[in-house]
């Protein structure tokens, strides 16, 4: 292998600028050198206008020298650290920008002046910059400056809805000279310049008051890519093989942590995973920053399976919304809770068409779903009790309840005039994604409120064992609709994620059908994600080989030379597109391995393609135990960590490994490894006697 798989190198940047790596700490995001930034929960405008507000970035500053050099771009993913580095015969120059992982309300640029060969002259450096202290969404004006930082406030032009809140923003920078100089008699030089952004003075303060202190301490730098280390202890996915797929899931992996928070912060906010990220989202633009489904279905799993408190916290960024969401069911006329289709802060609806706001109800029963591998994962009642998830469950199933629709001549209920995840339909009755996961959130929410001794009202469960599921029995396979006719064109995986992640049970020959039937009619310009639900299927089969000429046609959507994704393969589309990168991590980690998160067990079903030797998998995260996988081509190992404590869960409970062909029960010590011929089987406690496979 070539250099570092974790390092991405380019000695010159992308022509589309659209295409420089993003740097996030689930708080702040900015596109490097870009002349704006966002906050999480930062937006302005109301319904159809609401987008992340363009927050405007200090730090978008690019150096000049008289000298002419050799540049070199890095982003190393290790670290979270870009680099500009300029190599002359007279000096190097150095310029890194990071997101800190660890204290997320600041940002750092740093420049590091190294001198070759000795000279009587002064070496000066020129910064440009393309930085205002404006913003067409925020009316910033200058306040005191503090402790030496110059510093804007201002508020959002325009709350979500009438009467609510607008989101302050406080600014605390460093200032930034024109030219930064090395006097003839010194060899070297470093200069640090921090940015604090924050929604109060206070924290503002309190942030860039730390910042100094870390500079002072040299603890700046270190601090954040000791976050960034302990980040990457608690997660591996790494295969033998293949240097181009081991880089992009590095890179998937990388993007889709900056996303999220550090897993050591206790703020307790978190304003959610928008497709395009916390460093895109501008008016008209990557949806704006909102919230999808694409958080829950396409995001959620990988993170779940090895932070289950970065897991919670999306759930709870869906908690905080259950009052928009009560409010847009009730805008519809129905009960329970609507959760927004493109959710903002408040969780009202704020997407600019109606018809997607009303129609692709799926998103209840999507964000159901997460709350429901959750808790498999985790067995963590409290964010059911303390986190309130209940009520969202619950919620939910009193909507579904409302707004399905008996058939007498059927004795069926049907959910009418809806948009399946495939958007080129609308208007549709009874969507075979929308109704099958709706049935899984009523029989969840039944099943939570037997956990908690809480009567469920017995409705739920009759729409749940009522409720029509499309299919055809004489081509045996299930159509995207009722209507729909075979050989349509769709735009994106819809059905074929019927068996995975919805678990629905089918037979291999209805899968086959099932893949067969859209694999041909799916949009090649489709979203990314699309083609990593087909791999699972394949491998869900036996046919890695398929699979793995299906998921390579993801590889047309990452943008080099720094591993960010498109939407579209063509380039086009949301950009840095995690939902894609979802749809792809889903295929390697649970596809490659057969992870299924069941209510009782997690199953195990692997098979790897030709050309790749191994997939190791550190760090998943089951019942407060860490799990280390090696998935190689005869066989498998599994090791059991000491139980890590602070994991949302966590409780002492003897785990095992049971073999599905032969029943064999292999007991897992800490510490020693277990190792057995590759074959379907589960992780589940001693004490269980039957488990669920997935296939």
């Amino acid at each position: 292998m070539s250099g570092d798989p974790y390092t991405f190198t380019s000695d010159s940047l992308p022509a589309d600028l659209r295409f420089l790596p993003p740097l996030a700490n689930g708080l702040l995001g900015w596109r490097v050198y870009d002349s704006i930034m966002h906050m999480g929960g930062v937006y302005n405008g109301e319904r159809g206008g609401c987008h992340r507000a363009d927050v405007p970035c200090p730090l978008a500053v690019t150096f000049e020298t008289e000298e002419a050099g050799q540049d070199s771009y890095s982003l190393d993913a290790h670290t979270g650290v870009f680099t500009h580095t300029l190599t002359s015969p007279g000096v190097t120059v150095s310029q890194s920008f990071y997101s800190h992982r660890y204290h997320s309300n600041l940002m750092a640029m740093e420049i590091l002046l190294v001198r070759h060969v000795t000279s009587d002259a002064a070496f000066t450096l020129k910064l440009d910059t393309s930085f205002s202290p404006q913003s067409k969404d925020i009316d910033f004006h200058t306040s005191a400056e503090y402790r030496g930082g110059s510093h804007i406030q201002g508020h959002a032009h325009t709350a979500e809805f009438p009467g609510g809140p607008r989101p302050t923003v406080h600014l605390i920078w460093t200032p930034i000279p024109s030219t930064l100089t090395l006097p003839p008699e010194q060899s070297q030089d470093r200069w640090c310049f921090i940015l604090a952004a924050a929604d109060s003075l206070e924290v503002a303060e309190a942030s860039f008051g730390e910042g100094l202190e870390l500079m002072a301490t040299g603890g700046l730098r270190s601090s954040h890519e000791a976050a960034w280390k302990e980040m990457w202890l608690k997660s591996e996915v790494e295969v033998a093989g293949s240097e181009r797929l081991l880089k992009a899931v590095i890179g998937c992996m990388f993007y889709i942590l900056s996303a999220f928070p550090s897993i050591s912060d206790a703020s307790g906010f978190f304003g959610g995973v928008s497709p395009g990220g916390l460093s895109n989202g501008s008016e008209a633009q990557d949806y704006w920053g909102h919230v999808f489904w694409d958080q829950e279905i396409w995001i959620f799993p990988t993170v779940a399976l090895f932070y289950p408190k970065l897991a919670r916290a999306a759930l709870e960024y869906r908690v905080r919304t259950i009052d928009g969401a009560k409010y847009n069911a009730e805008k519809q006329g129905y009960k329970g809770l609507k959760l927004a289709w493109q959710s903002a802060t408040s969780g009202r609806e704020m997407c600019p068409d109606d018809v997607y706001g009303q129609q692709e109800i799926h998103i209840n029963g999507d964000v159901a779903l997460g709350f429901q591998n959750y808790y498999y994962l985790t067995e963590d009642v409290t964010m059911f009790t303390d986190g309130q998830g209940s009520q969202l469950i619950w919620g939910v199933a009193d909507y579904w309840v409302s707004r399905v629709t008996w058939r007498p001549d059927h004795r069926k209920y049907h959910l009418l005039g809806v948009m399946p995840p495939d958007e080129y339909y609308d208007n549709v009755d009874n969507s075979v994604y929308t109704n099958t996961v709706a049935k899984l959130s009523l029989q969840f929410a039944v099943e939570l409120a037997d956990l908690l001794k809480n009567p469920a009202p017995k409705e739920w469960q009759d729409v749940a064992d009522n409720l029509h599921i499309p299919f055809d029995q004489q081509s045996l396979y299930h159509p995207e609709f009722d209507g729909y006719s075979k050989g349509y064109p769709v735009k994106q995986a819809d059905t074929v994620m019927l068996s995975y992640p919805l678990n629905l049970p089918m037979s291999p020959e209805i899968r086959r059908n099932d893949l067969e039937a859209y694999e041909t009619v799916t949009d090649p310009h489709g979203p990314a994600m699309t083609w990593g639900m087909f791999a699972i299927g394949w491998l869900e089969l036996g046919d890695a080989e398929k699979a793995q000429r299906l998921l390579e046609k993801c590889f047309r959507n990452i943008q080099g030379p720094f591993q960010v994704w498109s939407e579209s393969s063509d380039g086009t589309g949301a950009v840095n597109f995690l939902t894609g990168m979802g749809g792809f991590l889903q295929a390697v980690v649970f596809g490659y391995s057969g992870f299924r998160v069941q209510k009782e067990c997690l199953a195990f079903s692997p098979l790897l393609p030709d050309g790749l030797s191994q997939l190791c998998i550190r760090g998943v995260s089951y019942l407060g135990h860490r799990l280390d996988w090696l998935f190689r081509r005869d066989d498998v190992r599994v090791i059991l960590r000491e139980q890590e404590g602070g994991d949302a869960g966590a409780k002492m409970c003897d785990l095992q490994v049971v073999l599905k062909a032969s029943g064999t029960k292999i007991p897992l010590t800490p510490g020693t490894p277990v190792t057995f011929p590759r074959q379907p089987g589960c992780v589940c406690r001693h004490e269980l006697s039957s488990f669920c496979w997935p296939f």
